[in-house]
């Protein structure tokens, strides 16, 4: 399946004669900042306040809108969202899962969930630290669906 019709025309793929199946996806994004951004974000002391609840509002609202984002993926019915804010060496590392029961995987769900958790936390830091940058947007794994399972290396 893809996404242009016989005149090469762009269309929204036609799901209806795909089974009804779990499906889950995993996606990443990195924020780096400095050391000291972030340990005002862990320690939970930024101006802005509670950037990592924002951060994880924020990814959970873009999950549940990526249809409205991305032209051409279909509107889903989402089971569950689970975001982790977590330091890493660059300095914050947000991690979506997202699952659903339905004809179509939700990869760009997780993804646009993770691209939008990591501008959120951007917001929150860039008062105090303008050299932070999103610098990964990232599927790491999906499962479910006719392709079954794959991971990222």
């Amino acid at each position: 399946m893809n996404h242009l019709d016989a005149e090469g025309r762009v269309r929204m793929v036609d799901v209806g004669e795909k089974d009804v199946t779990e499906r889950r996806a995993v996606a990443r994004s990195t924020v780096a900042m400095e050391p000291s951004t972030s340990d005002k974000l862990f320690g939970g002391d930024l101006p802005k306040g509670d950037a990592l609840a924002t951060v994880r509002i924020a990814a959970i609202q873009a999950t549940k809108r990526t249809s409205d984002l991305i032209p051409l993926c279909h509107p889903l019915p989402i089971d569950g969202v689970d975001v982790a804010v977590n330091r890493c060496a660059e300095g914050a590392t947000i991690t979506v899962a997202v699952t659903v029961t339905a004809r179509t995987g939700v990869e760009m769900e997780a993804m646009t969930g993770a691209a939008i958790g990591a501008l959120a936390l951007y917001d929150m830091v860039k008062g105090i630290d303008r050299s932070a940058s999103v610098t990964e947007v990232a599927l790491l794994g999906k499962s479910g669906g006719r392709s079954g399972e794959w991971r990222r290396e």
